[in-house]
């Protein structure tokens, strides 16, 4: 074949491709699955980032939720403390307000007895009558506020109520019994404020012989 019979062939071959496109084949197209999957796996992306979205404002709200609460609790605890330390302020200066109170017609008395034991014509009888009704009324004030006197003439002695002055020897009474009380002594709800001073009796002596 002669190079001009070649010519004329691949012309033809062109020509009849221009006139019958048809013929010529398309490229192959993708697979559809993979582009079906690539699809898919896009729309779950964006979901999981709208779902953590969502997650992450919910979390923020209650983040905020429990920040207010703590912080009125904060507050609400520092009102607390102040509060009780006004109230305890208040009580350790005015816890002894009610008995203040009750002494001072104790106080009166006193006075009055002290005004008319000044006078000429001061009667002693009545002088002595008006400090026993105040002694009264005092033992009274003491009784209210659980104030309890401790006289223990002719008990035991007992070492945790009573401080022993001197020891007496005697043979009327039994040993280690309280035969003076010197000065009373004072509880307190119970609690001991001042003990009672005392004479306690003590075993008399006797020589070998028997003799005292």
């Amino acid at each position: 074949m002669t190079s001009k019979q070649e010519a004329e062939q691949t012309q033809t071959a062109t020509e009849i491709e221009e006139e019958h496109p048809s013929k010529i084949e398309a490229p192959a197209p993708e697979n559809q699955a993979e582009v079906e999957t690539e699809g898919e796996t896009e729309t779950e992306a964006a979901a999981d980032e709208a779902d953590l979205a969502a997650q992450l404002e919910e979390a923020r709200s209650k983040a905020d939720e429990n920040w207010n609460l703590a912080v009125r609790a904060k507050a609400e605890l520092e009102n607390l403390r102040k509060r009780h330390e006004r109230d305890l302020t208040n009580a350790h200066k005015y816890a002894l307000e009610r008995f203040v109170n009750e002494l001072l017609p104790v106080r009166d008395s006193l006075e009055l007895g002290l005004k008319a034991a000044q006078e000429e014509s001061a009667d002693v009888a009545k002088l002595r009558e008006g400090t026993e009704l105040t002694l009264n009324l005092f033992n009274t004030v003491l009784e209210k506020f659980n104030v309890a006197v401790i006289d223990p003439e002719g008990e035991p002695f007992n070492p945790e109520l009573h401080q022993a002055m001197s020891m007496q020897p005697t043979e009327e009474i039994e040993p280690n019994t309280v035969i003076t009380v010197v000065q009373k002594g004072y509880s307190l709800n119970g609690r001991l404020v001042r003990p009672a001073m005392v004479i306690v009796s003590q075993a008399v002596s006797k020589n070998i012989d028997g003799q005292g």
